[in-house]
C-alpha cells in the first residue's frame, strides 16, 4: 500500500492507444519503437478514447498517454480570427498533432479538447497532398503547430523535420512556376540541435513565443526558461533560419511593465533585432466557450479566473487595459524595429 503523498500517476506515455487501421504504418512503427516498455492498446477510432465523457484534463496531463491515429475529413482549415495572419491573404492552419507536452495554464487547448492525451496523426502524407492541391490554385501561408508544439515533440515524431523537407520540395516546384508555400512553426521549445541540422529556408518561419520569466514561472509549466528560449532563437538566427518573436499572449500581472522591459533587454543582449523576420504582439484573448471549460477545470488559476470582458464571444482584458499593454510593448519594440516589422493583432470590426 502506498503512503500518503506518493505519486499515484503513471509515467508519461506508459500507455499508447493505436488505431487498428494505422497498425502497419511506418510512422506508427517508428514511434512505438521509441517506447518499448509502453502498454499498447488497440482501438477502432481515436475518439473512442479522446472524446470519452467525464475526463479530468488536469489529472490526465500529469500522466499523458499517446494516441496514434489517421486524420480523416478536413485536413486544412482557414486561420482563426483570434490568430495573427501577418498580412497573408491565404492564411491556413493544420493539426497533425493535438495537445501539447507543456502545461500552460492559459492555453486554449484546455478549453478546446475534452482530453489531455496527445494525439499524433501518422498519415502526414495525406496532409502534404492536400497542401499541394491548394498551392496548385494559389499561394499559401500555413501554421503547422498551433494545436501543439512540434519542435518540443521532434524526438518522438520527427514532424518538424518532415515539414521542412516538404517545404523545400515545394520551393523547388515554385521555382518551376508553382505557387508559394510558407509555413510557421510556433514554439516555446529550446531545441538547439534541430537548427544546426535543418536546412535554412525563407519559406519556414520559426516563431518563438517569448514571455517574461515571471509569467513562465507562474503559468507556463514545464516550458523552457526565457534565457533558454532566447538562446535557442539566437542559435536559429546564427544558423541562417528565419526567426519571428511572438509576444503573444501578453499576460497581465503585478509589475508587468518592468517584467516586459527586462525581457526585451535580455533579448537585446543575445539577438540581432535587425535580422528578425518580424515580431507579433497581442494580449491574452480566448473564445467564451473555451474559457468556460478552462475555468471549470482550473478554479484556482489566477490567469484563468481573471475578470475578462466578453466582446462578441471573445474574452479579453477590456479595451483600456488591452490598449495600455499592447501600446506599451509596441512603443518599446519600436526602439529596436521599424514599424512594418511589428504586427499587432486587432479584432475584426462589424
Amino acid at each position: 500500500m502506498k503512503r500518503s503523498g506518493e505519486n499515484y500517476y503513471n509515467t508519461a506515455f506508459s500507455h499508447i492507444y493505436v488505431e487498428r487501421g494505422v497498425k502497419d504504418h511506418p510512422r506508427t512503427k517508428r514511434i512505438l519503437a521509441k517506447f518499448p516498455q509502453a502498454q499498447v492498446v488497440w482501438i477502432d477510432h481515436y475518439k473512442d478514447v479522446f472524446c470519452r465523457r467525464g475526463q479530468d484534463y488536469l489529472r490526465q496531463h500529469r500522466a499523458q498517454s499517446l494516441i496514434l491515429a489517421a486524420k480523416q475529413g478536413t485536413l486544412i482549415y482557414p486561420g482563426a480570427p483570434v490568430c495573427q495572419n501577418f498580412g497573408n491573404s491565404y492564411f491556413y492552419y493544420t493539426s497533425c498533432v493535438m495537445n501539447c507536452i507543456y502545461d500552460c495554464e492559459y492555453c486554449y487547448l484546455k478549453g478546446m479538447y475534452p482530453s489531455a492525451h496527445l494525439v499524433i496523426f501518422v498519415n502526414l502524407e495525406d496532409i502534404f497532398a492536400e497542401v499541394k492541391k491548394i498551392i496548385a490554385q494559389h499561394e499559401m501561408y500555413l501554421c503547422v503547430s498551433y494545436d501543439t508544439d512540434l519542435l518540443a515533440l521532434e524526438e518522438i515524431t520527427g514532424y518538424a523535420g518532415e515539414w521542412v523537407r516538404f517545404v523545400n520540395e515545394c520551393e523547388k516546384e515554385e521555382q518551376e512556376g508553382g505557387n508559394g508555400l510558407r509555413i510557421e512553426l510556433r514554439t516555446k521549445c529550446a531545441n538547439h540541435s534541430f537548427f544546426k541540422h535543418a536546412e535554412p529556408s525563407s519559406h519556414v518561419v520559426y516563431a518563438f513565443t517569448m514571455s517574461p520569466q515571471e509569467v513562465i514561472e507562474r503559468y507556463e509549466h514545464y516550458t523552457p526558461s526565457l534565457a533558454q528560449r532566447i538562446a535557442a532563437a539566437a542559435e536559429a538566427q546564427a544558423c541562417g533560419c528565419t526567426v519571428r518573436l511572438c509576444f503573444d499572449p501578453m499576460i497581465y500581472h503585478a509589475g508587468w511593465k518592468d517584467s516586459y522591459d527586462r525581457m526585451l533587454l535580455a533579448i537585446a543582449e543575445q539577438m540581432d533585432w535587425g535580422r528578425l523576420f518580424d515580431v507579433s504582439v497581442g494580449s491574452f484573448r480566448v473564445s467564451q466557450d473555451y474559457l468556460k471549460k478552462m475555468r471549470k477545470n482550473a478554479p484556482d488559476s489566477a490567469v484563468v479566473q481573471f475578470p475578462y470582458e466578453n466582446d462578441r464571444g471573445v474574452y479579453h482584458y477590456g479595451d483600456g487595459l488591452t490598449r495600455e499593454m499592447e501600446g506599451f510593448l509596441v512603443e518599446r519594440l519600436s526602439q529596436y524595429l521599424p514599424e512594418e516589422k511589428i504586427f499587432l493583432w486587432e479584432k475584426e470590426e462589424t
